[in-house]
């Protein structure tokens, strides 16, 4: 199983530390795409101190996940300005969104596509947590991917999407498939939600968390 993280915008701010190597991140072969984007957007991030990814991310989702606490194998973050990072990759604080179009690069999601088609793995499950805008960077041709979305039901049955609520349960969830060793199927990653309390539906590649 993949699993696939968003980042958050909000982010620790290491103030001593070894700088990111970008030869030690993972998939060396993205280096190139990642040396072209920091030259366009902050050179002076190879000589700022870095933590590893686990620790500089601290929005809602990864405070529900508590990578820390973890296994990380199969894991993998997302980001406008690595393409992906593991959760123990040393890497800077940084700003820059899946949104932005740095001069001379243009828009992010497009850019890292083929890059990350090249190296990253399309077997199995890939359990897909980010946002539309990172998930449009890349999606597998052959993996089975199942998508994480959180509702708010009202007493008249009606849902609506609070993003909020949504980062929380894609955190909670993702800890409870971690700590029970991965999936294989969507339908366990339903089951193992149900049996950490939740209320799930399942369909067309979706697994849709209601409160």
């Amino acid at each position: 199983m993949l699993l696939l993280l968003p980042p958050s915008q909000g982010k620790s701010a290491p103030e001593r530390g070894r700088r990111a190597g970008l030869s030690t991140l993972a998939y060396p072969r993205l280096r190139d795409t990642r040396e072209r984007l920091i030259d366009a957007v902050d050179p002076a991030l190879r000589a700022a101190p870095a933590v590893p990814a686990a620790e500089l991310y601290t929005g809602v989702l990864f405070a529900a996940l508590g990578l820390d606490e973890l296994p990380w194998d199969g894991v993998l973050i997302a980001s406008a300005l690595w393409g992906v990072v593991r959760p123990g990759d040393r890497i800077p604080a940084y700003r820059l969104d899946m949104a932005a179009k740095p001069a001379g690069i243009g828009g992010l999601a497009g850019y890292w596509r083929e890059p990350l088609r090249a190296v990253l793995p399309d077997r199995g499950l890939v359990l897909d947590m980010r946002s539309g805008s990172y998930a449009a960077a890349w999606q597998p041709r052959r993996a089975e991917r199942l998508a994480v979305r959180g509702f708010i039901e009202a007493p008249d049955g009606s849902r609506k999407v609070i993003t909020h609520m949504a980062k929380r349960v894609r955190g909670e969830l993702a800890r409870m498939v971690l700590q029970a060793g991965g999936a294989e199927r969507p339908e366990e990653v339903a089951e193992i939600a149900v049996a950490g309390g939740m209320r799930v539906e399942l369909a067309d590649g979706v697994l849709d968390v209601i409160e």
